[in-house]
């Protein structure tokens, strides 16, 4: 897959694609639903995905939680394993933010990439104060030459719409099996290795530890996760136990998620890893002592096996 991070200048076998567009925040199987409808009209044509980076809600409401399921590293990486082969994250901001839906259809649609079929939700809105909507688009759509298609909302076995609003929700509540429902895949954290205190290496437990910044967090706690190592020599896929929080035996501190790989042994700093959270186990927890942690660590790791051995 080839990723773009403009609309200008791109090479020419980077153009005329079957596109689809929006945030895709999270890819659940509302979002399959719009790229399952652009591949269809792909034929002849490459699949694309317009989206945006950093994501509209962050620039105009920068001081706003942080809402983000997936950042822009695993996003990519679920979009790829769909089978996309041109990924355009637009930068969004002022320049963006301020195109009529007329002069975004034209300029960054047409003249940018050269689409040749736009796919959507029927939700979608788009241009300065979202002024353009589906209908909007079709009418440009039929001037400038391109198709478009609107995907109606996907609605769960329950009734109620895919959304990530839901997902975030399931994640928030510790439920991460419902959310994988929804997303039709795990709900995954992605990210670098980074150098911690190396607390779990002294008392046995070796993690690699990743940082959360600017995502949404789920129910803070200890979870069975399944983790796939993206880079690096050690290229696997394996089980383990990780914990999502501010590791209050220690004091205060920024959350982060430290994870603890089964059965192997090896350098994991600068890799990047694929964190599925599979089954929350229990809150974090203040123990009175770190030979009670210690005991508590060797119960969730097996807790875990065996519910990952199970699934």
């Amino acid at each position: 897959m080839q990723i773009h991070h403009d609309w200008t200048g791109l090479p020419a076998g980077a153009r005329g694609a079957s596109i689809a567009m929006g945030n895709f925040d999270g890819i659940h199987l509302g979002h399959r639903a719009v790229i399952d409808a652009a591949r269809a009209a792909a034929t002849d044509a490459p699949l694309g995905i317009i989206t945006f980076e950093p994501h509209p809600r962050e620039f105009f409401a920068p001081d706003a939680p942080p809402f983000r399921l997936m950042n822009a590293e695993a996003r990519a990486n679920r979009l790829a394993r769909l089978g996309v082969e041109q990924l355009y994250e637009l930068p969004f901001g002022p320049v963006l933010a301020g195109l009529s839906p007329e002069a975004f259809a034209r300029e960054v649609l047409v003249d940018g990439l050269g689409v040749r079929h736009v796919s959507v939700g029927q939700d979608f809105c788009f241009g300065n104060k979202r002024a353009g909507n589906v209908r909007t688009l079709s009418d440009l759509g039929a001037e400038l030459g391109f198709g478009v298609t609107a995907v109606p909302l996907l609605a769960a076995p329950d009734g109620q719409d895919y959304s990530s609003t839901a997902i975030r929700r399931a994640l928030s509540e510790g439920r991460p099996r419902d959310a994988e429902r929804m997303l039709g895949h795990w709900h995954r954290i992605e990210g670098e290795v980074v150098h911690g205190d190396k607390r779990g290496r002294d008392l046995g437990w070796p993690t690699a530890n990743m940082r959360v910044e600017g995502l949404h967090l789920p129910r803070l706690g200890v979870y069975a996760v399944l983790v796939d190592v993206l880079t690096g020599p050690d290229r696997l896929s394996c089980r383990g136990v990780a914990s999502l929080g501010v590791r209050p035996m220690f004091g205060r501190n920024a959350p982060n998620l430290e994870v603890h790989l089964f059965d192997f042994s090896g350098d994991l700093y600068g890799q990047h890893l694929s964190v599925a959270l599979v089954e929350f186990l229990r809150d974090e927890e203040k123990f009175a002592s770190i030979d009670l942690l210690t005991d508590q660590i060797a119960r969730d790791a097996g807790q875990a096996r065996a519910i990952l051995s199970a699934s």
